[in-house]
């Protein structure tokens, strides 16, 4: 944190061999300072949605917010291409396998936006069988953007707090994957096929119908 909160102060004149134009065209920075502005200004989102917060989500990319001031206006078809995963409304357990799936598809480093309610805790559908408690039992979220629906400068409010996490990564000691604890088993029946589909997304990875050693992450 010490780090992070560090003063950098700007560097006398250049004297010597260097030209007066180049004088006041010289920046010395750290690797850490450019790749994590590199990240926090082009974050390419998913393009996914799953419920009415999705609407408020496609208002951001709209001219009236302009999301192309952050740099993340490119939503991506494919996961693949994305390092940024905004859920927008409720998760059901039918597509909780989609979303980890999704997620698995990223490539590293990437994170998570949980938008709404009912991404957060399930909203007006809390503790119902059919709903996940807050979609972060199914991938690590960096940023929860409360709301029913939020509106579209709430979102981008938690867009400049997760840019501002970022600001703070560093990068000399390597991105770190994260991920949650496998907690569908808490929910879920024995045999019931959600349950299976979701076991084979966890590692150690099985194939469907395996059974699931229920491998737990350290904190």
């Amino acid at each position: 944190m010490a780090q992070a909160n560090k003063v950098y102060q700007p560097l006398p004149l250049l004297g010597g061999d260097v030209e007066d134009e180049l004088q006041q065209n010289i920046l010395i920075t750290s690797v850490d300072q450019v790749v994590n502005w590199a990240r926090r200004s082009s974050l390419w989102p998913v393009m996914f949605g799953l419920a009415c917060c999705a609407i408020e989500m496609i208002a951001v990319a709209t001219p009236r917010y302009d999301l192309a001031r952050f740099g993340a206006e490119i939503f991506r078809a494919s996961p693949r291409q994305a390092d940024l995963m905004i859920v927008p409304g409720t998760v059901t357990w039918k597509m909780a396998p989609a979303v980890r799936r999704i997620w698995l598809q990223m490539p590293n480093p990437k994170w998570a936006i949980a938008m709404g309610g009912c991404a957060i805790m399930g909203g007006p559908f809390a503790y119902a069988y059919s709903v996940t408690p807050g979609v972060n039992t199914l991938i690590p979220v960096d940023v929860y953007v409360p709301g029913c629906p939020p509106r579209p400068e709430s979102l981008l409010t938690g867009l400049m707090l997760l840019q501002d996490k970022i600001k703070r990564d560093t990068v000399a000691n390597g991105w770190k994957e994260r991920d949650v604890e496998p907690q569908f088993h808490r929910y879920l029946p024995d045999g019931d096929p959600i349950r299976k589909e979701l076991e084979t997304l966890w590692p150690p990875y099985v194939n469907y119908g395996e059974p699931f050693t229920g491998k737990v992450f350290p904190s």
